[in-house]
């Protein structure tokens, strides 16, 4: 099981690799000096791997990212792939800043009064 002293101990070599700590939970040290945590799991005969996060002060704790493996778990257990619904959340968001950028652009370059920009503008 890994703590946080042992995180912080960890180098990087050459060529990725992995330490195991708890739960299915592993980090990937990787050439760069990178710690990511990660979690393996089989959905319907397949492998998937979801990705929980960076180590380090912008990153995750080693607590944060044993939270996040309880609720990636969670999912798991109702049948849902945690893999999956993070890259549909990221989807989510990318095409929400789309559509946002699609409605700017249609506003500024729509033909109509001063005054109906402005009160538009202004709900």
């Amino acid at each position: 099981m890994l703590t946080d002293t042992a995180i912080k101990a960890l180098k990087s070599q050459k060529k990725l690799y992995k330490v195991s700590d708890r739960d299915g939970m592993y980090v990937v040290v990787q050439p760069s000096g990178a710690i990511v945590f990660r979690y393996d799991y089989r959905l319907n005969g397949r492998r998937e791997t979801l990705t929980l996060g960076r180590y380090g002060p912008e990153g995750l704790s080693l607590a944060r990212a044993r939270e996040k493996l309880i609720d990636a778990k969670r999912a798991f257990s109702e049948g849902r792939s945690p893999a999956q619904e993070k890259q549909h959340d990221k989807r989510r968001l990318k095409e929400a800043k789309r559509f946002g950028e699609f409605g700017e652009k249609w506003f500024q370059e729509s033909r109509m009064a001063e005054s109906t920009r402005h009160a538009t503008l202004h709900l």
